[in-house]
């Protein structure tokens, strides 16, 4: 640290002190740049940053992108129960939207994967598929480019597996009639080097497109978003070990609408649709691999809009820590017995899965503008133990 002329801490030595504000989360960087011009100046240095990165104390976060805020994410610190609006994807250009891309948590960072990108003011300007890959520091608040995709692609399977970046299948191309030309290959990216290497060839070519990915159990999982509910299916499962692909017929819920979390004890959870008007919590056997239901997500009360609610749709799902989040979606709002109103809500609800019955309780609500249609939403957990 360069020398300051006042202590950090008045009556604690500078190394100490500095390790008791870095200790805090990145929640609170605001209320500590109001206690004083020093504490400012000592929270936005490039020392500060670099200390918190070197000890692991990212803290943990959820980043989530909704709807119309044209590629600017947010992001939850629990600790602080606050949300922060983050600075806006530079990979992306004023006049185009970018649909079909990827996204995960590795090394302390958020990677923003391929893609493609469509013009908003001229839908016939042709589609471009891409390769960039955008890196968000929480440390330095900053987007970064990092090394591009081998092969351009959009729509594709993605998941991080010990460390390491996979992808497979997807689009590659759009053709002049305007049908999609899938790609079979598979690439891993290692964060540390900055490289993305060739992987053999996804197995089947049924789930080049829009397959679905999920880190599990130690594995990189392909799965076709064709999937039904309590059926038996095949998916491509490649073992980084072994650097192979093998098929596994297993059961595994719809994934039309809603993804899969794994928990840190390696089990899945999911939401479906009762059928019954309401969404409902589902984990998967250990040993059986049934599927079965724990619960039910609550309604949403949204503020000044009196009347009955019915479920959440287009919501986040997420695993932050212990907890289970479901955030943000629409909400259709029955004014009468034939008029309703559909309104974005930017509540998020948490419950730890393993309190039965669940007991939900609402964070502090989106940052506005955000709410509304969930495009994104992962979540960073600190590797290194406080």
């Amino acid at each position: 640290m360069e020398t300051i002329e006042q202590s950090i801490i008045p009556g604690l030595p500078d190394d100490l002190a500095l390790r008791c504000i870095a200790k805090l989360s990145h929640g609170y960087h605001g209320t500590l740049e109001c206690v004083s011009k020093g504490w400012r100046d000592l929270v936005r240095s490039e020392d500060y940053s670099c200390y918190k990165a070197r000890n692991g104390w990212s803290g943990s976060w959820l980043f989530v992108l909704t709807q119309g805020l044209k590629n600017r994410w947010v992001a939850y610190d629990p600790d602080a129960d606050r949300w922060h609006p983050l600075p806006r994807n530079i990979a992306v250009q004023d006049g185009w939207d970018h649909h079909g891309f990827e996204y995960v948590c590795v090394s302390s960072c958020l990677l923003v994967i391929g893609g493609c990108y469509v013009s908003s003011s001229s839908p016939r300007e042709k589609t471009v598929v891409t390769g960039d890959v955008v890196r968000f520091d929480p440390f330095k608040k900053e987007w970064k480019r990092v090394a591009s995709m081998r092969t351009p692609r959009a729509h594709f399977a993605c998941a991080a597996v010990s460390g390491k970046v996979y992808v497979a299948g997807g689009r590659s191309a759009y053709s002049r009639l305007s049908n999609l030309v899938d790609s079979s290959s598979a690439e891993v990216y290692d964060p540390v080097a900055d490289r993305w290497e060739e992987l053999p060839a996804v197995p089947r070519p049924q789930m080049n497109s829009s397959g679905l990915g999920l880190s599990y159990k130690g594995s990189f999982h392909v799965m076709s978003d064709q999937v039904g509910i309590a059926e038996q299916i095949s998916s491509g499962v490649f073992n980084p070990l072994e650097m192979s692909w093998s098929t596994v017929v297993d059961n595994w819920p719809s994934l039309m609408n809603y993804t899969v979390q794994v928990m840190k004890d390696d089990r899945p959870y999911t939401i479906v649709d009762s059928g019954l008007g309401g969404n409902v919590i589902q984990t998967r056997d250990t040993y059986e691999g049934e599927w079965y239901s724990v619960g039910s997500v609550p309604c949403v009360v949204v503020p000044n809009h009196p009347g009955e609610s019915s479920p959440v749709v287009g919501f986040g799902f997420a695993a932050l820590r212990d907890e289970l989040c479901v955030i943000g979606g629409h909400v259709r709002i029955k004014l009468d017995a034939a008029r309703f109103q559909i309104v974005r809500s930017s509540v998020m609800m948490v419950c730890n899965p393993l309190d039965r019955p669940l007991n939900w309780r609402e964070t502090k609500p989106m940052c506005i503008p955000a709410g509304g249609l969930i495009i994104g939403c992962v979540s960073l957990e600190e590797s290194s133990p406080p």
